[in-house]
């Protein structure tokens, strides 16, 4: 597909940016709808994000842009204004570039995993029960929103370093029902719990996976990797052989690329079956 020196921008920043798939996704909705429009990949260290958004990308007149780890929160610094899945979660994945030069930070991070986890595993879930959530970033901040809004009573956090746990944990409980409990032993962490969500980076492609003894959880239980880039961790691979009910992370993907497609070109795109074979069929390439 073409484009036009007319042609709506945006981008998704990111480092490392290579593994991301929201090119492929925007790529398929802009073919399937003949919008003229791209959705550019852009590998930005930490240190240089500030300073690409602000002088670099709303110079150039693009739209705005996606942001994934490990920028989330700096995003959330940077924005002028925030919605109410922002505020909550302290991190922001989408960046909307307004004509007035305000900078506008959306989550869609939480209703794309919950979304997802409710196509999965259906509508009730984890309501009434618990939640583990591994990782204390941004994504864990969007998956304890994610937990509230399926109606979870407890979200159970446990990460390498507790003192950012502990952190999540204070400043999310004014926004969310769940108890919130911070545990440094996965066995205590895992007893009962109805779903795990792992929200960090192990086990992405060319990354080592966490190492948890998947015996902790219930038979009933289920385990969500977000990685979605192996489809299948080897975090998801032994909890499907444990025989747990596992949720990859392809659909939180689809789903919260919705609201940035939205904004970026101004169309409103479907979650189908084609768009999850069409990103499988990359993924296996």
């Amino acid at each position: 597909m073409t484009i036009s020196g007319a042609a709506r921008i945006a981008g998704i920043m990111g480092w490392p940016v290579s593994q991301a798939f929201s090119p492929r996704l925007h790529g398929f909705w802009l073919a399937q709808m003949g919008i003229d429009g791209a959705l550019v990949p852009l590998p930005v260290r930490p240190e240089d994000f500030s300073t690409v958004v602000v002088r670099g990308l709303m110079k150039a007149g693009f739209r705005g842009v996606s942001v994934t780890i490990p920028h989330k929160e700096a995003a959330f610094a940077l924005a002028h204004d925030h919605d109410l899945a922002a505020r909550a979660a302290g991190a922001v994945n989408l960046l909307v570039f307004h004509d007035s030069g305000r900078i506008e930070g959306r989550n869609t991070d939480a209703t794309g995993l919950a979304a997802s986890l409710r196509d999965e595993l259906g509508d009730d879930c984890v309501r009434g029960k618990a939640v583990v959530v591994l990782g204390a970033g941004g994504a864990a901040r969007a998956a304890a929103v994610a937990a509230h809004d399926l109606g979870a009573a407890e979200v159970r956090f446990i990460n390498r370093t507790k003192y950012r746990a502990d952190q999540l944990a204070s400043h999310l409980a004014p926004h969310l029902k769940p108890t919130l409990v911070v545990h440094e032993n996965w066995a205590h962490a895992a007893a009962g719990a109805a779903l795990v969500i792992h929200t960090t980076s192990a086990g992405m492609k060319g990354a080592p996976s966490l190492d948890l003894d998947l015996a902790k959880l219930p038979d009933d239980a289920a385990l969500c990797d977000i990685v979605y880039n192996p489809l299948e961790t080897p975090l998801l691979k032994r909890a499907r052989e444990r025989g747990l009910k596992t949720v990859d992370g392809l659909g939180m993907l689809m789903h919260q690329g919705v609201p940035a497609f939205e904004a970026f070109f101004g169309a409103t795109p479907r979650v189908t079956p084609a768009l999850r074979a069409h990103l499988e069929e990359a993924l296996r390439g």
